[in-house]
């Protein structure tokens, strides 16, 4: 029952013909996305499907791409976390540490706030001092992660829309491939 696990594959090549290089599309880059990490996946993808026709072709090429795409929407979606995660500990630093303090002083505070967080960001004795501080009032990472969710529910909604919609598409696209297969 535990025995090695062989995949089967039909036998052809996943090099694309010469006279086929023109249904290559170039892939479109986002700024700080690496080409050699799309070539890789591509070359994955293309491997695995290991097209048979120009069709075919056509077909994993679309699904590399889907692959890709779903890679960057997750990739985004994370750092939207990231990002709200940053807002949500400044709030939290806000509720803390502006009660009490004269309205003509809260955009000093306000300034130092924001720069504590910037620290945070960066030097983990900030963050551990932050850390301490927002758990002395019983708010600990997990109630921070609440406050991002509830922030940025939209954006997350927006996001797994995205994924969702290029998953289901490459899906699709996997299910024509193999209905003329073996």
């Amino acid at each position: 029952m535990n025995g090695p696990f062989h995949i089967t594959t039909c036998p052809t090549s996943h090099v694309l013909p010469a006279e086929l290089e023109i249904l290559r599309p170039e892939p479109l880059l986002l700024p700080g996305e690496s080409r050699e990490q799309y070539d890789a996946l591509q070359r994955i993808v293309l491997g695995d499907i290991a097209p048979r026709s120009a069709i075919e072709w056509l077909l994993a090429f679309d699904v590399a791409e889907l692959s890709w795409e779903i890679r960057r929407y997750r990739s985004l979606r994370h750092k939207l976390l990231e990002a709200f995660r940053y807002r949500a500990v400044e709030i939290a630093l806000s509720q803390i540490d502006l009660v009490g303090i004269a309205d003509h002083a809260k955009d000093v505070a306000k300034g130092h706030i924001a720069n504590n967080v910037l620290d945070w960001r960066v030097n983990t004795t900030a963050a551990a001092e932050i850390d301490r501080r927002l758990s002395a009032y019983g708010l600990d990472q997990k109630s921070i992660s609440m406050e991002v969710y509830v922030q940025v529910r939209q954006q997350h909604a927006f996001f797994e829309g995205l994924i969702n919609s290029a998953s289901l598409h490459r899906l699709n696209l996997l299910r024509e491939i193999t209905r003329g297969r073996c």
